[in-house]
């Protein structure tokens, strides 16, 4: 392709010759750029096109999980309600018909919440 040159016979044609050569490599060099500055644009269009379903998908689950606990915690908050309901009118009850015996109940318990040593 290139003839080989000596330094002492380096003519301006031979200039014009390199010259030329040069700015044919720089567009070559352009349109490979172009293209392949094109093809990672086009790539990256298809990467976010996939992405983005994805990404929703993983919301919508997220979404669903936290309604889902969140459904889940009233279910058990309205169980505990009803639970405490029903032991409190159990409570009233006992202490209507049997007023001295729970409150005997009563004083146990604090004499053992009171035995028991405290820590600093």
């Amino acid at each position: 392709m290139f003839r080989p040159l000596s330094h002492a016979h380096i003519t301006a044609a031979d200039i014009a010759d390199i010259e030329r050569r040069m700015q044919t490599l720089e567009r070559r060099f352009q349109r490979v750029a172009d293209r392949t500055s094109a093809r990672v644009a086009q790539a990256a269009d298809h990467v976010g096109d996939a992405i983005v379903p994805a990404l929703a998908e993983v919301i919508d689950r997220f979404r669903g999980s936290a309604r889902s606990v969140g459904d889940e915690a009233t279910r058990y908050g309205q169980e505990a309600a009803r639970l405490g309901n029903t032991a409190l009118r159990r409570l009233s009850d006992e202490v209507e018909h049997r007023p001295l015996v729970i409150l005997a109940i009563a004083v146990g318990v604090g004499v053992l919440a009171g035995a028991v040593p405290r820590r600093p």
